[in-house]
């Protein structure tokens, strides 16, 4: 049964960068992205109009060539985040966390005793249906391996990352630039003082408790600043964007082509 290695990798002082996956279900979408050479990705599940089974059927192949598969899940209810644990994910991103309340519902969900309640049930994907010669055993490697992120998206997250960072068991603060910006009243402004402000004290809240901040942004040279300034877990565009980005610049190189005379 392979380890999941993604917090492994940010324990040891290491950067990772994903990107997300919105549209695209094919399973080879997982061999694809490890290809280019992403550490893991996100399957958008809050706005994505994925079905379990093509969820479990992306985060199989994940498990399988060894890219850490995370899921954003619509909403921290003990089904939705029941179902993407025994999948096998890698973690789970939560959106618009803006208590502490709502990032504790996640960690009690996802995680097995004492940490939370996860329902137990061993022959599973995430297990590869292995034998597991010691339960307990097993259930404290996934209760310290599985990654909890929770979504700064407002400016009640931001003022509550403190309370939301000092659960046990939610690993990370990650930003989500547009819903954040937009909420300030500053929307895509990522340049504005008082975007940055906010940034600045996530960043420093998850240093001074030991965690991990990220953001999520379509270019990466708007990255840059941030990971100069210690975000480590970051993402950088989605499928569908890098499929239109690449597919234009070629029409283009295509179109400007004047063949000899």
């Amino acid at each position: 049964m392979q380890k999941n290695q993604l917090k492994a990798r940010l324990r040891r002082g290491e950067r990772v960068l994903g990107t997300m996956i919105t549209v695209f279900d094919n399973p080879e979408i997982a061999k694809l992205l490890k290809v280019c050479g992403f550490d893991y990705f996100i399957v958008d599940c809050e706005h994505g109009a994925f079905h379990y089974g093509a969820v479990a059927n992306i985060l199989a192949m994940a498990r399988e060539i060894g890219i850490a598969g995370v899921v954003r899940v619509p909403e921290a209810k003990r089904e939705v985040v029941l179902k993407f644990m025994e999948m096998g994910a890698a973690g789970l991103l939560l959106p618009n966390t803006d208590t502490p309340e709502q990032a504790r519902a996640l960690v009690e969900y996802s995680k097995y005793t004492p940490m939370g309640r996860r329902g137990v049930s061993l022959l599973r994907p995430h297990t590869g249906f292995e034998k597991i010669e010691s339960a307990v055993d097993y259930m404290r490697q996934s209760n310290d391996e599985t990654l909890l992120m929770a979504q700064i998206e407002s400016p009640l997250g931001v003022s509550n990352v403190e309370a939301i960072l000092s659960i046990d068991g939610i690993d990370a603060a990650f930003i989500g630039p547009n819903d954040l910006s937009q909420n300030m009243g500053i929307y895509g402004q990522l340049t504005h003082p008082d975007f940055i402000a906010a940034l600045d004290h996530v960043i420093a809240t998850a240093r001074r408790f030991e965690k991990f901040s990220g953001i999520h942004l379509m270019a990466s040279a708007g990255l840059k600043p941030w990971i100069e300034k210690g975000m480590t877990l970051n993402l950088c565009g989605n499928d569908v964007e890098m499929m239109m980005r690449a597919a234009r610049a070629t029409i283009a190189e295509v179109a400007g082509f004047a063949p000899a005379k």
